[in-house]
C-alpha cells in the first residue's frame, strides 16, 4: 500500500504543481510563442527538464533529485497515507479556478509543519525583493525600452529576440525546477533509485506535454492579463529578471520557498512601474489587479495552514 500512495502522490503532485506553478515560469514563453506548434515548445522545455533532473540526481552522489531542498523534511517514518494525497488534489481544484496557490506551502507543510515559519519568511522576502526590483528597473532603468516595446507592439521583433528568449526561458525554467522539484520528490524516498528516477522523467515529460497541448491552462490568465506579456521582448526581460532572483535565493539557503510569490511580486512591481510612467493601465486599475492576485495567494496560504493543522488531527480521529 505504501508504494501505491507513493506513486499516486507523486503523479498527482507532479501534475498539480506543473499545472499551477510551472506555467507561471513558462507562461510568458507560451504566450509569446503562441503561433509556434505546441510540440516544439514542449520538446524544448522537456530537454531542459531532463538535464536538470539527471544533473541533480547524479551530482548529489546519493540520488537526491531535490537539490538538497528536502534535507530538513524527512520521509514519514510510518510511510505515506491518504493524508498526504489531499494537498495535490486541493491544488488541482484551486488551479481549476485560476488561483495561483503556493504549492510549496500546500504540499510541504503537510510533511513538516514546523518548517512553515522559515518557508513563509523566505517567500515573503522573495515577494518583497521581486516587487522592489521590478519597480526600480521598469521605472528608472528600462523605462525607455518599455515605452518602445509598447509603441512597436504590432511590428515583428528582430530575430535575435527569439534566441534571447529561448535562452532566458531555459535559464528560468532550470532555476524554477531546482526550487520546486522538492514539492514533488517529497513523495519519494530521499535517496531516489534509478527505477524511480526513470519513472519520474517519464511522468514529468508526459505531463509537461499535456500542459503545452492545453496552451498553459487556466493559470495562464495570470500572465496574459499583464501588460505586454505576449510581446517576446517584454517576456524575455521578465524571464531574465525572475530567473536571477530565483538564483539569488537558491544560493542564499536550501529552505524551500514559494516561487509563486516571487512571480506575483515581480509582475506586481512591473505593473505599478509601467502605470506610473505610461498611465496604461492607471495606478488604480493596477492596484485592483495586484490586490486580486494577492488575495488569491493569501487564500492559498490560509488553506495550506488549515490543511497542515487539520489533516493530522482528522487522521488521528479516523484511526482511533
Amino acid at each position: 500500500m505504501l508504494e501505491v500512495y507513493m506513486v499516486l502522490g507523486f503523479v498527482l503532485a507532479a501534475y498539480s504543481i506543473i499545472a499551477n506553478d510551472a506555467i507561471q515560469t513558462l507562461g510568458t514563453f507560451i504566450s509569446s510563442n503562441s503561433k509556434r506548434p505546441w510540440w516544439v515548445l514542449w520538446l524544448f522545455a522537456s530537454s531542459v527538464l531532463v538535464v536538470v533532473l539527471l544533473y541533480g540526481w547524479f551530482s548529489s552522489g546519493v540520488g537526491d533529485a531535490s537539490y538538497n531542498r528536502l534535507d530538513k523534511i524527512p520521509f514519514p517514518e510510518g510511510g505515506l497515507t491518504w493524508l498526504y494525497i489531499i494537498p495535490p488534489i486541493v491544488i488541482l481544484i484551486l488551479t481549476r479556478y485560476s488561483i495561483p496557490v503556493s504549492t510549496t506551502f500546500l504540499v510541504l507543510t503537510i510533511f513538516a509543519p514546523s518548517n512553515l515559519g522559515s518557508m513563509l519568511t523566505k517567500s515573503l522576502m522573495g515577494y518583497a525583493v521581486a516587487f522592489v526590483v521590478a519597480i526600480l528597473l521598469y521605472r528608472f532603468v528600462i523605462k525607455g525600452m518599455t515605452e518602445y516595446f509598447d509603441r512597436t507592439s504590432g511590428q515583428p521583433a528582430p530575430s535575435y529576440w527569439i534566441g534571447l528568449q529561448w535562452v532566458a526561458t531555459a535559464f528560468l525554467w532550470s532555476q524554477w525546477l531546482i526550487q520546486d522539484l522538492a514539492n514533488i520528490f517529497v513523495y519519494l524516498p530521499r535517496e531516489v533509485s534509478a527505477n524511480w528516477m526513470a519513472f519520474a522523467v517519464v511522468v514529468f515529460v508526459a505531463l509537461l506535454g499535456l500542459i503545452f497541448y492545453r496552451n498553459g491552462g487556466a493559470i495562464q490568465q495570470i500572465v496574459t492579463s499583464k501588460t505586454g506579456t505576449t510581446d517576446i521582448r517584454a517576456a524575455t526581460i521578465i524571464d531574465f529578471i525572475y530567473a536571477i532572483i530565483l538564483l539569488i535565493f537558491k544560493e542564499w539557503s536550501n529552505v524551500p520557498m514559494s516561487t509563486t510569490w516571487v512571480f506575483l511580486g515581480l509582475l506586481a512591481g512591473r505593473e505599478f512601474a509601467i502605470s506610473m510612467h505610461m498611465f496604461k493601465p492607471s495606478v488604480n486599475e493596477t492596484a485592483k489587479i495586484v490586490r486580486k492576485d494577492a488575495v488569491k495567494a493569501g487564500l492559498g496560504l490560509a488553506i495550506s495552514v488549515l490543511l497542515a493543522l487539520g489533516l493530522p488531527w482528522i487522521y488521528q480521529i479516523t484511526q482511533s
